[in-house]
């Protein structure tokens, strides 16, 4: 049949007797690019519009803006749902609701896939084989190529209606998370939430290294405002439930925002291209145009000279890294901790630095998850670490205590001390008690460095005078002058020269050598690296 009977049919367009125009092909061919039209067509001009309409690309489009031009090779293009006419002839087809495949970010493949809310607004496509979501083709791309995956989520998952369909309910799990939670330990999983999310969807969000939403244009939750009324009688909308200012500010449900989802994109290849394709696989390295040996001047100044006085590590990091090079992660959330992945000489690596902006750099609960999170990523993909510790401990108090900081404190405690990854420890200013165990790894060499603007111990002098001395203090005319008396004693001790006599701190830098130092050790962590590569085996239960 020709291409414009083609076209009259996949319009819907009838017989002089009201039935539907059904084809009989002569060539499979042309079959085949009817049914790939009827694909390309997905739900629709007037879903497609109320796409736009609603400040979104369709998945095609989202497709098209990440990965690199002309390379998507499509999986399941013909999955879909066939209408027949009363001889059994093909008339129409509506595509699945979801569209995955190969394609090339930067030059390297990635699986990927996605929701096309266009038809049926993203719900589950109920096949034999799953297309997408947990348990779905896409995620066998992934796992079986060792290649990074990318979940581009416009979509509620399940939708009720669908047990009308099957005749029972369905168990949980029958689709269930296994391969998303094993490629979490092989490749690159990063997601992109670009609409409203809930049920599988949300969850496969969680699931990643790296996830990133549009502000004011997606949401998600573990369930939508309808089953918040249902169960709560609370009334909600889906931006105060679950926008971006819920899911990354305030819970760190989501790593990160961006403003439209060209920007989301360039998040995620920018993520992606500090990490290698699978743990089997080294960091890649880039040539650096930033000499190693440079030696800022600003560095000897940026720490105040009062201890209490906070800077702005942000500023601090730019002077040490590669210029251009970092990438924060978690950047609203957990803000007494800063997470960035970064180069040094061309190499990727993690850095974890203290924010004394926040709370003087005091550990607070979502600060801790943070760390954890972000050590195990850098520990999966064989990043080394850098700590830029100014940390005072963890944070006190009742709400501190409410929220269970010194149990999640105790977890980057726990992660710290099962990192397998090459790690140094510069001591910007504070270090103390517990968080700052946090920025050490006794597993390995235990590599400290400090400026000599360096404190640590278990508790600052200041306070633990106080409370070690308090009866002594009380008693004397003027306890004021006797606390700073048995103050200025004790800090003599604390100086971190004394330490370095004692060998009980490996070196302390001039704070303009910082980047030629970091430089020199980051190239031997790449050489160890290479003969450690593959999976993390980590053993135990967190605490």
């Amino acid at each position: 049949m020709s291409r414009d009977g083609n076209r009259t049919a996949q319009t819907g367009a009838e017989t002089e007797t009201g039935a539907e125009t059904g084809h009989d092909w002569d060539d499979p061919l042309e079959e085949l690019a009817f049914r790939r039209e009827q694909a390309l067509r997905q739900g629709g001009e007037a879903a497609i519009e109320r796409q736009h309409a609603a400040g979104r690309l369709t998945i095609r489009e989202r497709i098209a803006a990440l990965t690199d031009a002309g390379s998507f090779r499509e999986v399941g293009s013909l999955a879909g749902a066939g209408s027949y006419d009363s001889e059994n002839r093909l008339v129409s087809v509506t595509p699945a609701p979801y569209v995955a495949g190969l394609a090339r970010i930067d030059g390297r493949p990635v699986a990927l896939g996605g929701e096309d809310f266009t038809v049926r607004g993203g719900t589950t496509f109920g096949s034999q084989r799953r297309k997408g979501g947990q348990g779905g083709f896409v995620e066998d791309l992934a796992w079986h190529y060792r290649i990074p995956l990318v979940n581009l989520i416009d979509g509620a998952g399940g939708s009720v209606t669908s047990i009308r369909k099957r005749g029972h309910s369905v168990f949980p799990g029958v689709h269930g998370f296994e391969r998303s939670v094993s490629l979490l330990g092989a490749v690159p999983v990063a997601s992109a939430v670009l609409g409203t999310a809930a049920g599988g969807p949300a969850g496969r969000a969680i699931l990643s290294h790296f996830s990133v939403m549009v502000r004011g244009r997606s949401q998600i939750f573990a369930a939508g405002p309808p089953v918040v009324k249902r169960s709560l009688g609370t009334e909600i909308d889906k931006e105060a439930l679950g926008g971006a200012a819920v899911a990354v500010d305030a819970a760190g449900t989501i790593h990160n925002a961006a403003d439209t989802e060209e920007e989301a994109f360039a998040q995620i290849r920018r993520f992606l291209s500090y990490l290698p394709s699978n743990v089997w696989e080294a960091p890649p390295v880039l040539p650096a145009d930033d000499p190693a040996d440079r030696r800022e001047e600003g560095l000897a100044s940026v720490v105040p000279q009062k201890r209490t006085q906070p800077y702005d590590m942000r500023k601090l990091l730019k002077l040490v890294i590669d210029r251009e090079s970092g990438f924060e992660i978690c950047p609203t959330n957990g803000k007494p901790l800063i997470t960035m992945l970064a180069r040094l000489g061309g190499r990727p690596v993690g850095i974890v630095a203290n924010n004394p902006m926040v709370y003087g750099g005091a550990m607070d609960a979502a600060a801790a998850r943070k760390q954890v999170h972000f050590m195990e990523l850098c520990d999966t993909f064989h990043l080394p670490i850098v700590f830029f510790v100014d940390v005072p401990g963890f944070m006190v108090g009742e709400k501190a205590e409410r929220e269970g900081t010194l149990r999640e404190g105790m977890r980057a405690v726990f992660a710290a001390g099962r990192l397998k990854v090459p790690t140094l420890t510069l001591v910007i200013r504070k270090c103390y008690g517990m968080a700052g165990m946090a920025t050490c790894n006794k597993n390995d060499i235990d590599l400290k460095l400090a400026w000599p603007s360096a404190e640590w111990g278990s508790l600052p002098v200041q306070g633990g005078v106080a409370a070690a001395f308090a009866r002594d203090i009380r008693a004397a005319p003027d306890p004021a002058a006797r606390e700073r008396e048995i103050e200025a004693e004790f800090a003599a001790y604390a100086s971190p020269f004394r330490s370095a006599e004692a060998f009980a701190v490996e070196e302390i830098i001039d704070p303009r050598e910082t980047r030629p130092v970091l430089c020199e050790f980051v190239e031997l962590a790449e050489r160890r690296q290479r003969i450690e590569l593959g999976p993390r085996l980590r053993g135990g239960v967190q605490p």
